[in-house]
């Protein structure tokens, strides 16, 4: 029994550390007293009310182009076939490879007043004055969010309506049923749930955001919990807009993972039907197939890209070539220990899941694989809450010199978000080895650490490589965490490119865009090539 306890004491360690910055989150409403109910109130009173409002419109805006423009897509490259239908179905992911934030500078320099777009007009018809409407606002926010978190709902949807659409929507037709009744009365109520958990995941996404809203100066719960900590220095005002920001949160998640488990009955019930094909489009209906699917590749991919290329081909050496080598070190650096760290803990916990799956252990799973819903906002509070009670309470511990000054504040940011992708992959090598491995190696007097050196680890190089990989891109592109917690005179590449386009310099900011759009090409280019392999889990498409 002893042995047993000792032998959890890892995975309740590994557990403390991911669970604790929600923990503190909720933990700043015990220290409640006249003070901070005063500070509710005004909160309740000026900012709160914009930032639920603001919020609000933002989700139902971007939940409802998301769920349009990717169920559209989905169903066009799935039900349909017309010439093209193969490349539009990897180029549709394409926007998964562009950050939100990067999109938003991309627009910005190319459509603001001194662009080159309005420059032009105004210069070649005489025009004077703003030739378009300013494109930092909400409704540019929501374009944004759309075009480059469409994916999410394109890629469940298409899985599902792959699974048995085609087959159903044959036997309709068989019965009579004319194109637009069995879209309408098949496909759709056959891709609700995936639309449901797509939805959800791109939500999440939005309220997680800080770079687009701080950039274009949208009043969301993500942005007031910076300006509550860092401009207003109120620690328990941040920690009271990051327990409504956690909480709504959990409440996506609730369902996104309900949509999941229907979107997994109705999946596994496809059966046959293999000489059911999509419908042949021609005339103007092929026309229209084409411009649906080109639309959110050129808007959500092309035309950024076309956009951050247009300072580096205009002029090559006003761009910080000098410190962009910096900049690329230290983000290749924190990718590279955090992607390391993430992919132990997550061999870890699934080894010991496979050995011992009992409830502690899997306990400790399930707290793990909910990190990638924690918004980075919420860690930032998290982490320096508690830092500032033991720096208060122990000021000779230097416990907030190792947490800002060191890379073990961000590292242990992100481990708490991104040890789920890892976790997620090495599982899925898991699945793939066989219990009879197990057992003839333990007959050949093979056990513990052993099991895992000389029996499991050569099985699984592939899906740690492949989650080390994932946790390495992610930790790359992650920008409100890295932000505040990265140690000083460390900026990475997703930090200079927000800085650069706050300070108005989009043409600088386009260098490291750029590179971080590269470095997530990776990630995507893998899924679209392993999409007819296997189904797409929500996890999967949330970090792919």
């Amino acid at each position: 029994m002893n042995l047993r306890r000792l032998a959890d004491l890892p995975l309740l360690l590994v557990a403390g550390l991911l669970v604790l910055p929600v923990l503190a989150v909720f933990a700043s409403w015990l220290s409640w007293n006249a003070a901070s109910g005063q500070i509710l109130r005004e909160m309740g009173a000026t900012v709160l009310p914009d930032y639920a409002l603001t919020s609000l419109v933002l989700c139902l805006a971007v939940g409802i182009g998301a769920a349009a423009v990717g169920t559209a897509t989905a169903a066009a490259v799935t039900l349909f076939d017309f010439p093209g239908r193969r490349a539009f179905e990897w180029a549709l992911l394409l926007p998964l490879a562009m950050p939100a934030y990067v999109v938003a500078y991309a627009y910005t320099d190319f459509l603001q007043f001194s662009g080159p777009l309005q420059t032009w007009m105004r210069s070649q018809f005489g025009l004077e004055g703003r030739v378009f409407p300013e494109v930092r606002n909400l409704p540019g926010a929501i374009c944004v969010f759309v075009f480059s978190l469409y994916p999410y709902v394109y890629l469940l949807v298409r899985t599902a309506l792959a699974e048995r659409a085609a087959q159903l929507m044959e036997a309709a037709r068989l019965l009579g049923a004319p194109l637009a009744r069995r879209i309408r009365t098949v496909a759709l109520p056959l891709a609700r749930p995936a639309i449901m958990a797509g939805v959800a995941l791109a939500l999440m996404e939005t309220l997680a955001d800080f770079g687009v809203a701080s950039y274009f100066g949208i009043q969301t719960f993500s942005a007031g919990i910076y300006k509550a900590w860092l401009a207003m220095d109120n620690r328990i005002a941040a920690a009271q807009l990051a327990t409504v920001l956690l909480l709504v949160v959990a409440v996506l998640l609730a369902l996104e993972t309900r949509a999941q488990k229907r979107l997994r009955f109705t999946a596994g019930r496809a059966r046959g039907g293999a000489e059911a094909q999509p419908v042949l489009l021609r005339g103007g209906r092929r026309l229209a197939a084409w411009a649906l699917c080109a639309a959110p590749i050129l808007f959500g991919f092309v035309l950024p890209v076309v956009f951050m290329l247009r300072p580096l081909a205009a002029d090559w050496t006003v761009l910080p070539w000098d410190r962009f080598l910096q900049w690329s070190l230290n983000s290749l650096r924190l990718g590279a220990l955090s992607a390391a760290l993430a992919v132990a803990t997550a061999v870890l916990l699934a080894y010991r899941l496979r050995r011992s799956p009992r409830g502690i252990t899997r306990g400790v799973v399930q707290i793990a694989a909910l990190g990638y819903a924690v918004p980075g906002a919420v860690l930032v509070v998290g982490l320096l809450l508690p830092v500032g009670w033991l720096q208060q309470a122990w000021p000779q511990s230097g416990v907030g010199y190792w947490m800002t000054a060191t890379v073990l504040g961000i590292v242990w940011a992100y481990l708490v978000r991104f040890v789920s992708v890892a976790l997620q992959s090495v599982q899925s090598g898991y699945a793939r080895i066989p219990g009879s491995l197990d057992d003839s190696a333990r007959m050949l007097g093979t056990s513990g650490p052993a099991l895992l050196a000389r029996v499991h680890w050569p099985l699984l190089k592939r899906s740690t490589a492949a989650a080390a990989l994932l946790v390495f891109v992610d930790v790359m592109k992650e920008l409100p965490a890295t932000l505040v917690l990265r140690p000083f005179n460390s900026d990475t590449l997703a930090v200079v490119a927000y800085q650069l386009a706050r300070d108005e310099r989009l043409g600088e900011a386009a260098l490291p865009s750029l590179a971080l759009v590269l470095v997530g090409l990776v990630p995507v280019v893998l899924l679209s090539r392993t999409l007819r392999a296997a189904p797409v889990t929500a996890l999967e498409l949330a970090h792919p």
